[in-house]
């Protein structure tokens, strides 16, 4: 059976660097992303953090804002690597099976620290830190 698109309640990407250089246009970018779009931008993380190859940043945005932070992304993204993943409260999945990747990909690293499932817990709220002052 076709997994239903209710499933998703949310979406992230991971927006990562591997050196200084790429960290000042993963800065941009991120600054980019802000004027632009109604998302929760999360912590820098300069080290590898999770299952993570590289260090990076996540932006967490609603599934209404897909059609058209994704595209945006993929056409401003500045050389970067992006994982965009749903979240369907099945994070091993989510991570491994129903990604997109602009850029390289990378490898998933400690998969065991993904938890098998999250359904029927409350989704994490997106609590938007971004006041878009610019069109797409």
């Amino acid at each position: 059976m076709p997994v239903p698109l209710e499933k998703i309640v949310g979406y992230h990407a991971h927006i990562y660097f591997k050196d200084a250089q790429e960290r000042a246009v993963a800065e941009t970018l991120r600054a980019q992303i802000a004027e632009r779009f109604t998302v929760q931008l999360g912590r820098w993380h300069d080290r590898l953090v999770g299952p993570h190859a590289r260090p990076m940043y996540q932006v967490a945005f609603e599934v209404e804002t897909f059609a058209s932070f994704v595209p945006w992304l993929m056409l401003n993204r500045a050389g970067l690597t992006v994982l965009v993943h749903p979240d369907t409260r099945q994070p091993r999945r989510d991570h491994l099976v129903n990604a997109l990747w602009l850029g390289e990909v990378l490898p998933i690293m400690n998969v065991e620290q993904l938890e098998v499932s999250r359904e029927g817990m409350p989704k994490d709220p997106i609590v938007p830190n971004t006041a878009p002052s610019l069109a797409a």
